[in-house]
């Protein structure tokens, strides 16, 4: 009886509010949930214990207190840790897409800044990337952090998502120094832009670009305050685009014509590499199959501030497949064609002679360079499948090779980790080969590998980048039929970026979505607004105009004049209508020859004109034979 009467009491209550009033709220997903559908295969989840936290706000929280708890009792592994897993991550599969957690609370815990990484230290209480070495541990330590996954340095490569939408490779990635914006650049010619703050779990970009129609893009590079960007193409002419992706301009062509080099307003051939200024937001840099570097002004599309040829061992153009500045902006190092890597110091008075010369730095085309920060090293990636690293001081030969790297893409990078403890690089793809693209990372210090992460069974690597702020690996990959951007992130130790757009559930269309088209039908319209004719009515009318079908002459079929036999028996409009007036006569078809010519022999006797009149005196006379009829007739 109670249940019957609180039913009744709620009905009646319920009479009273408007049918919009207490509905019920749609079930939010939590962060376990979405997280859990980008999660890699090789990664298996920790499992976390109870807390006082409840929901996604807990769930992340003990998730991070854990995971520090973790790295503080794992102790140095050395070059062991080998993660590898040929399956690509899912990025956004269709169960991330069914995920429809609340847009407001997602962002306020994902955009939140996290506890720090490893000590305290340093000056703004907070390091991303790889901590430093903890002490050694005991052996009961060890004993405890078996089986949970050591990962001393913090790669984070628990998670994976992936920006799709090229059909081509991937050989272009510039990410902002915000985190709020990637570009892609690939082999189909075109420029992708994707934002983390405005993109939902379907992870599509927001603008597509073309910078140069039929170039492939090579290089793309943000400018300091990330309010422009620079792209760079096959063609001879580097573009430079706003942060929305509107074209500002152009810089200018040289003139192929001109032998010196220096006395060119710009590149002559098509570009290989180029790079912002990392401190000035006026000045980029650009390499070019031209076999030199230039130095442009933005402010300035029509003259260049600096021209700089490299140094030859015999007179020639030799392309300059890749350049870089330095961290401060101080010095340039060019990769030359004939393997050399060439360094020149920005100062007062200086020219194209370089101040470090290395020959025979590789094998093959240099793809890749990367200064440290101090200045003091230098890492190189080329064709030949090696990654070496250089100390500036003593630059006659590497301080390390690293072999059995793979490399087929011109632009394929290697870069350093935020915090400069780790070198990492991508392989390609080999025909023969089992395993398919890699990170590869190693220790700055010990020069040792330290792991090696799967990223693609079927497609090569690229370009890789660490981002700092975000804490997140970005890796491009493709081949000749696809081409993405793979991210790598942990939400542990990541922040912002890819946990913001995969919490995002893209909205559903609504009625009001809806927009015909409406179909206008007007007889009298001009031709731009009138309805294109079928294309079935447009062959048939091809068809039947002899010019465009390239009808051929019909064969002939009777007497004709010129060669040719038509309706008007004849090919000129004066020849028809004599004939059908009846001046001009053809019975030369029904008429004998020898009576015809016979016709005028009195003519040419009684006056000769031509030959005749020469040969009177001597000339025989003709005697003509008498024709069959006459002789039957005087037979019988």
């Amino acid at each position: 009886m109670e249940g019957g009467d609180e039913a009744e009491i709620y009905e009646g209550m319920r009479a009273h509010f408007p049918l919009s009033f207490g509905k019920p709220v749609k079930q939010q997903v939590s962060l376990e949930a979405v997280h859990s559908a980008t999660r890699r295969p090789q990664q298996q989840q920790q499992p976390t214990s109870s807390s006082s936290f409840s929901g996604s706000k807990g769930w992340l929280h003990d998730l991070r207190s854990s995971n520090s708890r973790d790295a503080e009792k794992t102790s140095p592994s050395g070059a062991g840790n080998f993660n590898f897993n040929g399956a690509v991550g899912r990025g956004h599969s269709e169960d991330a897409g069914d995920v429809e957690p609340g847009e407001e609370e997602a962002a306020q815990i994902l955009a939140a800044n996290g506890p720090e990484v490893g000590g305290g230290d340093d000056d703004d209480g907070m390091m991303i990337g790889p901590p430093r070495p903890p002490p050694a541990a005991t052996d009961s330590e060890e004993s405890d952090s078996d089986g949970q996954g050591d990962n001393l340095y913090r790669i984070p490569m628990s998670n994976e998502i992936v920006l799709k939408g090229h059909t081509r490779v991937v050989a272009a990635l510039a990410v902002d120094h915000t985190g709020s914006r990637v570009l892609s650049g690939s082999y189909d010619y075109s420029v992708r832009m994707y934002d983390f703050q405005g993109m939902n779990s379907r992870l599509a970009s927001f603008r597509q670009l073309e910078p140069f129609e039929g170039h492939q893009v090579r290089s793309l590079s943000w400018s300091p305050t990330s309010d422009r960007f620079l792209c760079v193409t096959g063609s001879a002419q580097a573009k430079i685009f706003d942060r929305d992706g509107l074209t500002l301009g152009e810089f200018v062509r040289g003139d192929m014509y001109l032998r010196d080099l220096k006395n060119t307003k710009g590149h002559i051939s098509g570009l290989t590499c180029g790079e912002w200024h990392p401190k000035e937001k006026q000045t980029i840099l650009t390499s070019s199959e031209d076999g030199s570097l230039r130095i442009w002004d933005v402010t300035d599309f029509k003259s260049q501030k600096q021209v700089i040829k490299p140094k030859l061992a015999r007179p020639g153009r030799v392309p300059v497949t890749t350049c870089v500045w330095g961290r401060e902006g101080k010095c340039i190092a060019g990769g030359i064609g004939d393997g050399s890597i060439q360094i020149w110091n920005l100062k007062p008075g200086w020219g194209s002679r370089p101040d470090m010369h290395v020959e025979n730095a590789h094998d093959d085309d240099i793809t890749g360079l990367k200064f440290s920060s101090d200045g003091q090293m230098l890492l190189s990636r080329s064709m030949d499948g090696t990654l070496k690293v250089w100390d500036l001081r003593q630059s006659k030969k590497p301080l390390h090779v690293f072999e059995e790297l793979p490399n087929h893409y011109s632009q394929t990078n290697v870069e350093f980790s935020p915090d400069e403890q780790l070198i990492f690089t991508g392989t390609s793809i080999e025909k023969d080969g089992n395993t398919g693209s890699m990170l590869c990372f190693y220790d700055t210090k010990r020069l040792e590998l330290v792991s090696k992460v799967g990223i693609s069974p079927t497609c090569s690597i690229v370009r890789c980048a660490w981002h700092s702020r975000l804490n997140q690996v970005f890796a491009t990959v493709g081949d000749k039929k696809q081409g993405g951007t793979h991210i790598l992130y942990d939400p542990t130790i990541s922040e912002r970026g890819a946990l913001v757009c995969v919490a995002r559930a893209p909205r559903k269309k609504s009625v009001d979505d809806f927009e015909a088209t409406p179909v206008i039908h007007n007889p009298h319209a001009l031709p731009l607004f009138r309805d294109q004719p079928s294309r079935k009515r447009q062959r048939e009318k091809v068809l039947k105009d002899p010019m465009k079908s390239h009808k051929p002459d019909l064969p002939v079929t009777g007497p004709g004049f010129g060669g040719r036999v038509g309706s008007t028996k004849g090919s000129l409009l004066t020849q028809y209508l004599l004939k059908e007036g009846g001046l001009i006569k053809e019975t030369w078809m029904e008429e004998d020859p020898r009576e015809a010519i016979l016709r005028y022999a009195d003519v040419a006797a009684k006056d000769p004109k031509f030959i005749a009149p020469a040969y009177a005196q001597t000339q025989p006379e003709p005697l003509f034979a008498k024709s069959d009829s006459e002789e039957e007739e005087d037979g019988k």
